[in-house]
């Protein structure tokens, strides 16, 4: 049988020496966690009453592998964990997740050949229940009536119940949480922004990104002011954020790094959301919104300045939810 050459060898080129050519600008998924550009959005802010002095910016963090910054968090969890001997081949990853930081898991989770299994609220966007099963993930509902905090319950209980089969990543609890945020987002908008930030909004969750990147800031520029973002009460629900006085309490939250605590409606996150896809062409998702709201509310006070904030996901994973109809 003739096998006909390929154009290298027929160039006298060996199969390893085009192959090491080809793979010399390639990277791993991995690699690609981190990095994201830094939108200027002050052009779009204008007639939103923003002075022509102070500029808003925002991280666009929906471009990390899983589409949120939730691969920062969980690949730091993940890497730590391994590295102690916490998680190991035949050990289950388990943790709670109202969807990014399950997603960003179950991805990981692929790519590293470790089991994962994720609670989530039963009433969570099929968008989210559909990718951790895309990724292999088991996922186990909790009751949506009682949100991420009876997710947290239930996961407590079922490593209590089986604790040498599981690993509890323990997003709210874990250090190694915020600490990926303060080696990566923080220093990427220290550069991003040449060190000109002024003021840095963040929507709290899990609390992580906003305590690494803050704490990070104020290391590099102590006048940073940070403003962290939740709903007004524990009945505006915005998607991915938590009103903590009512909530199960991160133990990574920092109740002193704040400048300001800034409450947001779950109306005026929703309005933003929507102004950000049909003004400026961004379909993002409403912590976004509810991020971007307060950053507005913030410039709005300011002569000049350098507002940063953060958009979590795009609103892809919430589509069926009907509100962008």
């Amino acid at each position: 049988m003739l096998i006909a050459e390929s154009p290298v060898q027929a160039k006298g080129i060996s199969r390893d020496v085009a192959q090491a050519s080809v793979l010399r600008g390639s990277s791993s998924l991995l690699s690609q966690i981190g990095n994201t550009p830094l939108l200027d959005l002050s052009d779009f802010v204008r007639s939103l009453g923003v002075p022509a002095g102070v500029g808003i910016y925002a991280k666009a963090e929906w471009l990390n592998p899983g589409g949120s910054v939730k691969a920062r968090a969980a690949l730091r969890i993940m890497e730590e964990a391994e590295r102690t001997g916490k998680l190991t081949l035949g050990k289950v990853l388990i943790d709670s997740s109202s969807g990014n930081t399950g997603i960003a898991y179950a991805l990981l989770g692929a790519i590293k050949g470790f089991d994962v299994h994720l609670v989530m609220p039963s009433n969570v966007s099929r968008e989210r229940k559909a990718l951790v099963k895309a990724y292999g993930a088991v996922l186990i509902e909790s009751d949506p009536l009682e949100g991420s905090d009876g997710a947290i319950r239930l996961v407590r209980r079922l490593v209590a119940e089986q604790p040498e089969r599981y690993f509890y990543a323990d997003q709210y609890n874990n250090a190694a949480n915020w600490q990926a945020h303060y080696a990566s987002t923080g220093p990427e908008i220290w550069q991003q922004s040449e060190g000109q930030i002024t003021h840095f909004v963040a929507g709290l969750g899990t609390t992580g990104t906003f305590v690494g990147t803050g704490r990070y800031l104020k290391d590099r520029k102590p006048s940073v002011e940070l403003i962290a973002v939740q709903p007004e009460d524990e009945l505006s629900v915005i998607e991915g954020l938590k009103y903590l006085p009512t909530a199960i309490t991160p133990g990574i939250n920092d109740d002193k790094l704040a400048d300001e605590q800034l409450p947001v409606t779950a109306e005026a996150a929703w309005e933003i959301t929507r102004r950000l896809s049909r003004e400026a062409g961004l379909f993002v998702g409403f912590s976004s919104g509810g991020a971007m709201a307060a950053a507005i509310e913030v410039a709005k006070r300011l002569e000049s300045g350098v507002v940063v904030t953060l958009f979590p996901d795009d609103g892809s994973k919430y589509v069926s939810l009907g509100i962008f109809d």
